[in-house]
């Protein structure tokens, strides 16, 4: 009986940690209609800046408290409001949730940056000086009464807020309807404002409480506050005091597991994974209309050409023979992922782009196939790597689950739980059998993966695998871009426009969910396959959660719907990293800081970079001069580059000049000039099939 009121009082200390976060998230979420998947990392960086200022600099502890909590956490809140909220307020739910994804990729590559994540910084509970408080059998120390008392004060000052302020009148009527509530007088952008900060303010609450009972890491602190999501859902994102008790449940549930959970080698992973498995139950069984997010805006899918289509694997098949070519082997190993990684990036097209179905485990289910070829094929068979796709597609139909029910920013927690879930439990896993059926995992360690067996012909070298992952992202991209011009496609983008039409005129939603999510899983099944060749080894790490986030960035900021979208994740990743690595090894918080800050730009361009790209050298793809000019000075370089004469690096600036400035000239021809009279068209500018209509619209005014 004592060690369970030990434990009843370590969780409900640890649940008033997570009360007062996910009430702050509750209140975002209620007043400006965000999830902020970044809440848990704006906590962290409140840790971390109060460790600096107590510890680092040496302020007294009150000092740093006010600093942090009463300067930094609402300027921070205020920034993200008016900076990266408010633009894109006007649009859809995916673009705010990739905001806050941006967000949260942002924060957390900043902090491994300016705090080294090597070095180790304890943080002294508040009060623990003072002897522990006796209650009964049991003992609560004051650092615990201190936490439990904020969440208590948090709680009731949330409620005057809410019900006896007018502030709290204008966020609530904010919820409801902006437009009415601005039409009564109320503010809607000073709700939000308001409603940021104070959501920010209790994320640093929370973050300092938490932080002296925890390692002071970035990515662990970030993701500590699933539990906090789950109590959030458990009050459907709307109710603080269900969010309380949900984060009761989660408090006592982490409690008794770590007290009473048997040890043996396959439990400790569950207690590490249980608030993320709580959190896709709770998704699962709640039933509530706001589970189901929609779009307020679509943005418009590519239609590609099937000679595009070819010329695009062409030049994907030409740029791996040009890799090939000229870089050494070193070079080749460093560069050589840009294909696999792309395979994996591809996946999220025809699941996000054609269907609209956000998934942030689309790296998580790549470990799944990597680590399948990698045992089923450990001498190189050929039939393992069909097989090891299979089981990444079976992977994706049972991810597909969630999605029966639940859309936008709740089926992005549910991916994204399922991704925590692989991460903290399963890939953690021994061997264990299952009717029979022996199934090893990473078996907490690594997998060696070798390359496969081509008719005899064994592939091993780096440029081989690299030749071989080019090939798989040119017929991918073929498949894709053959799905999107197909009627399977087009069925898609319909579901994605509307469920209930589409249901209405003989579709049936939950199959074609299904498939599209069998479908994308097994693409990056593939991907992971090919990038554990080319890796030779493969960890769990390398397939976490995090370090999937950059991957979805990219791929939206290319634009989820285009099928060169792969390429541009696999260059944009790799490459940066490349050539900023040779830097530090401080270099790669940097690169993944760039693409956080590249996906907060997202409200410029929501249609992806790649279509925008695609038009402005669709002129010089299309002359008959230049054309042929670029190619010419792109073979010359590559010449040059391969036999050695000049450095790669002025050859690639050669060619990445002449290609703007020939693209220039092609845009400057094919523009017609401004401001041209009428007698002068097909003169001064070539004539246009509708500049007789005009004509006779206008002579017949007369």
């Amino acid at each position: 009986m004592d060690q369970f009121l030990a434990f009843t009082v370590v969780g409900l200390s640890t649940a008033a940690i997570y009360a007062v976060i996910g009430s702050g998230l509750v209140l975002t979420h209620t007043t400006a209609g965000v999830f902020n998947f970044a809440h848990g990392a704006a906590g962290m960086l409140a840790a971390f800046s109060y460790w600096q200022l107590a510890v680092g600099w040496g302020w007294p502890v009150p000092l740093a408290l006010a600093a942090v909590l009463l300067v930094l956490a609402p300027a921070f809140g205020l920034v993200v409001e008016r900076v990266l909220m408010r633009p894109v307020q006007a649009l859809g739910e995916a673009e705010r949730l990739v905001m806050t994804v941006a967000l949260l990729t942002g924060c957390i590559a900043l902090a491994r940056w300016v705090w080294d994540p090597d070095t180790a910084r304890p943080l002294t509970p508040f009060l623990a000086d003072r002897p522990a408080i006796r209650l009964g059998p049991a003992t609560m120390t004051w650092h615990q009464a201190v936490t439990v008392a904020v969440a208590v004060a948090v709680a009731a000052a949330l409620w005057f807020l809410l019900h006896r302020t007018r502030a709290g009148t204008e966020m609530r009527a904010s919820v409801d309807d902006r437009a009415l509530a601005g039409l009564t007088g109320a503010d809607p952008l000073r709700a939000g404002r308001l409603a940021w900060i104070l959501g920010i303010q209790l994320a640093a609450v929370g973050g300092v409480l938490i932080a002296p009972t925890v390692a002071l890491d970035a990515q662990q602190l970030s993701l500590l506050i699933v539990s906090a999501y789950t109590a959030a859902v458990f009050g459907r994102l709307r109710s603080l005091p269900l969010t309380f008790l949900g984060a009761v449940v989660v408090g006592l549930l982490e409690a008794y597991l770590a007290g009473y959970l048997p040890r043996n080698d396959y439990l400790p992973g569950l207690r590490l994974a249980a608030p993320a498995l709580l959190l896709l139950l709770a998704l699962l069984a709640f039933p509530h209309r706001r589970l189901r997010g929609r779009d307020r805006r679509l943005v418009r899918v590519p239609l590609p050409t099937a000679r595009g289509s070819l010329v695009f694997a062409g030049s994907v098949l030409l740029l791996a023979l040009v890799l090939v070519t000229v870089l050494t082997e070193d070079g080749v190993v460093s560069y050589g992922t840009v294909f696999s990684l792309g395979i994996i990036a591809l996946s999220f097209v025809p699941l996000a782009g054609f269907t609209g179905q956000v998934s942030l485990c689309q790296l998580s289910i790549a470990g799944i196939g990597a680590v399948a070829w990698g045992h089923l094929g450990p001498h190189g068979e050929l039939w393992a790597l069909p097989v090891a796709v299979l089981t990444a597609a079976v992977a994706g139909a049972v991810v597909a689950l969630p999605a029966l029910r639940l859309s936008g920013v709740y089926l992005a927690l549910g991916t994204a739980a399922f991704a925590v879930i692989l991460d903290r439990w399963v890939f953690t896993l021994p061997a264990f059998e299952v009717f029979g059926v022996r199934i090893t995992l990473f078996d907490q360690g690594s997998v060696p993966v070798t390359g496969p067996d081509l008719f005899g012909l064994r592939l091993t070298s780096p440029s081989e695998l690299l030749l071989l992952a080019a090939c798989c992202l040119a017929l991918v991209s073929l498949a894709v871009a053959a799905l999107r011009r197909g009627r399977f496609g087009r069925r898609l983008i319909a579901l994605r426009d509307s469920e209930a039409a589409y249901a209405t005129l003989g579709g049936r939603p939950l199959g074609a969910k299904v498939a599209v999510f069998a479908l994308s899983a097994g693409i990056a099944g593939l991907g992971g396959a090919l990038y554990g060749m080319q890796l030779q080894t493969v960890t769990a790490e390398q397939f976490s959660l995090v370090a999937g986030l950059p991957l979805f960035l990219i791929a939206v900021i290319g634009g989820l719907g285009a099928v060169g979208t792969g390429l541009f994740v696999g260059i944009a990743f790799v490459v940066p990293a490349q050539l900023l690595g040779h830097l530090g090894p401080w270099a790669h918080d940097v690169s993944a800081l760039l693409i956080a800050l590249a996906g907060m730009g997202l409200a410029h361009s929501p249609a992806g970079v790649v279509p925008r790209m695609h038009a402005e050298w669709r002129r010089l793809a299309d002359d008959r001069t230049l054309l042929p000019a670029l190619l010419g000075v792109l073979a010359l370089c590559w010449i040059l580059a391969a036999t050695g004469p000049v450095h790669d690096g002025l050859t690639l600036a050669v060619a990445l000049v002449a290609a703007v400035a020939l693209n220039a000239r092609a845009s400057a021809r094919g523009r017609p000039p401004a401001d041209v009279p009428v007698e002068w068209w097909g003169i001064r500018r070539t004539w246009r099939a509708e500049d007789g209509e005009v004509l006779r619209r206008a002579t017949a005014a007369y």
